[in-house]
């Protein structure tokens, strides 16, 4: 058994190391890789686990890719599984960071690693809008009035007149627990 969980806990380091390394763009663009090598390639967490994890990463403080990370190791391997996951998340970063300052001055004068950092910007944001349509397209599926209306006025909220995002996050965190709790006492299911 503890030869298996070492396996596991070998597995995560490398798959949270390797997204780690080669997403940049933040929690987002991590999420996605995650799903391609967690749940697809390696079918050890099911989509709505993963969609649960990020809904929960995504409201605990820190970064969204160490907290999913995290929460992945922590599902697949315990303490031990969330330790390794947690180190092979933030080990890139503190290493690609303290490469760039080392040579900060000739990365900011360098127009080569300019344009390529504004090629990235455009990858980036491809990747977002391909995980808000995956993501979209799995709150549809739940046929939930609430969470497929939600989205829109918050965006309206946010853009349009300029409502505080911890507000909008608090009024969306209470309307629901209001529909769980409703559906609960109806004898209904969660969700």
């Amino acid at each position: 058994m503890r030869l298996q969980k070492l396996k596991v806990c070998l597995l995560l380091f490398r798959m949270t190391f390797s997204v780690s390394a080669f997403t940049f763009g933040g929690g987002y663009i991590a999420i996605p890789m995650m799903r391609k090598n967690f749940v697809h390639k390696l079918k050890l967490i099911s989509e709505q686990e993963l969609l649960d994890m990020a809904a929960i990463a995504q409201s605990t403080p820190g970064a969204i890719a160490v907290n999913i990370a995290v929460l992945v190791g922590y599902r697949l391997a315990g303490i031990t599984g969330a330790i390794v996951s947690c180190v092979g998340t933030v080990l890139p970063p503190i290493v690609i960071i303290s490469v760039v300052s080392m040579f900060y001055q000739a990365f900011r004068d360098s127009t080569i690693v300019s344009a390529i950092l504004k090629g990235m910007e455009a990858g980036v944001a491809a990747v977002i809008v391909d995980l808000v349509i995956d993501m979209g397209q799995v709150i549809l599926k739940e046929k939930n009035l609430l969470l497929t209306l939600l989205p829109f006025f918050v965006f309206i909220a946010n853009f349009i007149f300029n409502v505080n995002a911890l507000f909008i996050i608090l009024i969306s965190a209470i309307l629901c627990v209001i529909q769980t709790y409703i559906k609960s006492k109806q004898g209904g299911t969660f969700g």
